[in-house]
């Protein structure tokens, strides 16, 4: 009897704890009624590429924020990749951009090098990295990042320790 009364009990507080779908989200708006959603304009870092500033990683080996403003270098395409023009490693270091790591040069399936030829598997750059946009926050992160090392805020060492941990 006492399973049954706090099983019914259980259920009920269930009930009574439901969450209307106009209280889910972030923008407190009905799901089911999407024509009333005004989007937000949004507000992307404008800095063109070699004069913005650097963002430190969210945390260690995340993908580095792009800190410069996009027109004219999405959408990345099958036939043209702006993003590589400057980023590749032979390049960069004259360009003053940040080189892409050597996990990009190697496919990580094999562990094979692509002899300094980006991974076809990292040709979609804009799948990891994403560009600043200048929005309040809404909501409150309290993740404070640790960082192995100094230069981990800025660079990634991921092909050097992919395995770490891993018989």
């Amino acid at each position: 009897m006492k399973k049954v009364l706090l099983s019914t009990m259980a259920v009920a507080a269930l009930w009574a704890a439901q969450i209307d779908d106009a209280n889910i989200g972030l923008r407190k708006a009905n799901l089911l009624d999407e024509n009333k959603v005004k989007l937000v304009d949004v507000n992307y870092t404008a800095d063109a590429p070699g004069l913005a500033t650097k963002y430190t990683r969210s945390f260690e080996n995340a993908p580095p924020l792009i800190s410069h403003d996009l027109e004219g270098l999405v959408p990345i395409t099958k036939d043209l990749n702006m993003c590589i023009t400057c980023h590749m490693p032979d390049v960069a270091k004259d360009v003053g951009a940040t080189s892409v790591p050597k996990s990009h040069l190697v496919d990580l399936r094999t562990g094979k090098s692509d002899k300094g030829q980006l991974d076809g598997s990292r040709y979609e750059c804009t799948i990891c990295h994403v560009p600043q946009a200048n929005m309040p926050v809404l909501v409150k992160n309290d993740f404070d990042p640790k960082f192995r090392e100094e230069s981990s805020k800025t660079s990634s060492n991921l092909l050097d320790i992919l395995n770490q941990g891993v018989k």
